[in-house]
């Protein structure tokens, strides 16, 4: 099946917001259904303008916002709910025969094979905030498809949750988890996962898991450091909560909350509604203000994050600016600056179609000071502008989310508050 959803220059119902955003997902939603690895049906790591890659590199957290999509898809009518569960059924299978350490996977697999490929030379074995970003979308698949006579898609995904051993990603009985760990050189890639970041999910998820589970203090301690992650400091006016000076990139505010419903979510370090939503605004004004002169910033051009540069991959942010926009950066901030998210698509509506757009959409990024345009889109940016643009339009994702059993009584472990603890109907935004 292939979908013909093209990004109109001017847009189509040009006044009608829903019409707009319902194209703009549409149209990345093809890059996990028509640009999908052939065999396995996960996501590329990443694919042309025009063109498909001519490798197998498939990617463990893309493939994760990849089965959010199909969600999405089925509850938009873009596509029929039994092809979504064949399709399901075959990326399932291709996990499955995948390799994983410690039911850990890693960055990236071969999607002929399902073959570790090496990130770089010492993370070849199991990459923990990769595998928590597949479960998410996992467990959003597990709790979607809730009939009589789906329950193999649920067994089968609750095998591969079960088998994931998070405790096993502890070094040396330290209070801390660790992103890699290789069969072959063991800890020398050495990063303990450390807030604040895109990796809050992985500590939900490894306090979620029913036999081989961390206890709160390793959340405390390791992700939180009793505090230490906390920031309190005002940036173009805006008090920031936690992280680095001026937030960082955005897709901190963006990756764990695909699933994870950030709306009256608290615990004793922050409200984390206030955290995403103050750091996309510091973002937003960080190019409002521009004091680095970067052409092309302004109310309608903003949004720094990691994407495809000029000279390769960058993490962009207001702190380390180097002139490049990402559309995912304001479109998946939605949920936090409606308007000015909005302002941001229209504008990059009405760029030059054959450079900003390409057959999935938008392309990864662009420089307005260098006339550069990327050639290429990219997974992890991809999936959350559908999955982030969705919660704002229905909630779909949070709610299926934040319905899991194990997620809630995770929260409840690590000392979370929530409006879905309570019984309660879905939390409106603030």
């Amino acid at each position: 099946m292939y979908l013909r959803v093209e990004l109109q220059n001017p847009p189509i119902a040009e006044n009608d917001d829903n019409a707009i955003l319902e194209q703009v997902q549409r149209a990345s939603f093809r890059y996990f259904w028509d640009g999908a690895h052939p065999q396995s049906g996960l996501a590329r790591d990443r694919s042309g303008r025009s063109v498909d890659p001519k490798n197998d590199l498939v990617t463990i957290g893309g493939s994760g916002f990849g089965f959010m999509a199909l969600l999405v898809a089925i509850e938009r009518g873009w596509i029929a709910r039994c092809d979504a569960k064949a399709r399901i059924e075959k990326m399932l299978s291709a996990l499955e025969a995948a390799k994983s350490h410690n039911g850990v996977f890693p960055h990236f697999i071969n999607g002929a094979d399902g073959s570790t490929v090496p990130f770089t030379k010492l993370d070849d074995g199991g990459d923990l905030v990769e595998t928590s970003l597949l479960f998410q979308g996992l467990i959003c698949v597990r709790q979607y498809f809730a009939l009589p006579d789906e329950a193999m898609i649920r067994d089968r995904i609750n095998r591969l949750w079960h088998n994931v051993q998070w405790n096993s990603h502890i070094k040396n009985n330290e209070k801390v988890l660790y992103w890699h760990h290789s069969p072959k050189f063991g800890w020398a890639r050495n990063v303990p996962i450390r807030g604040w970041n895109e990796a809050l999910i992985a500590y939900i998820l490894a306090a979620a898991s029913p036999d081989f589970g961390i206890e709160s203090d390793v959340y405390h301690e390791g992700f939180a450091a009793n505090g230490a992650f906390r920031n309190g400091r005002d940036y173009y006016g805006v008090r920031l909560p936690l992280g680095p000076d001026h937030g960082g990139p955005l897709f901190f505010a963006h990756y764990s909350f695909c699933g994870l419903d950030p709306r009256g979510l608290e615990d004793r370090y922050a409200d984390y509604w206030e955290q995403n939503c103050n750091h996309a605004r510091i973002n937003y004004l960080h190019s409002l203000h521009n004091p680095h002169g970067h052409l092309g910033y302004g109310r309608d051009c903003w949004g720094l994050t990691s994407s495809h540069g000029p000279k390769g991959y960058a993490v962009s942010s207001p702190g380390l600016d180097c002139g490049l926009i990402a559309p995912t950066a304001a479109l998946s901030s939605l949920p936090y600056l409606p308007e000015e998210s909005m302002r941001a698509l229209r504008h990059f509506m009405a760029l030059p179609r054959g450079k900003v757009t390409g057959r999935f959409g938008f392309v990864d990024a662009f420089s307005p000071s260098s006339n550069w345009f990327a050639r290429t889109h990219l997974a992890i940016n991809q999936g959350p502008i559908i999955a982030m643009i969705e919660n704002h339009r229905s909630g779909l994702l949070w709610k299926l989310f934040m319905s899991a059993p194990e997620i809630q009584a995770s929260l409840r472990k690590l000392g979370f508050t929530s409006p879905w603890l309570t019984g309660k109907t879905e939390p409106n935004s603030p």
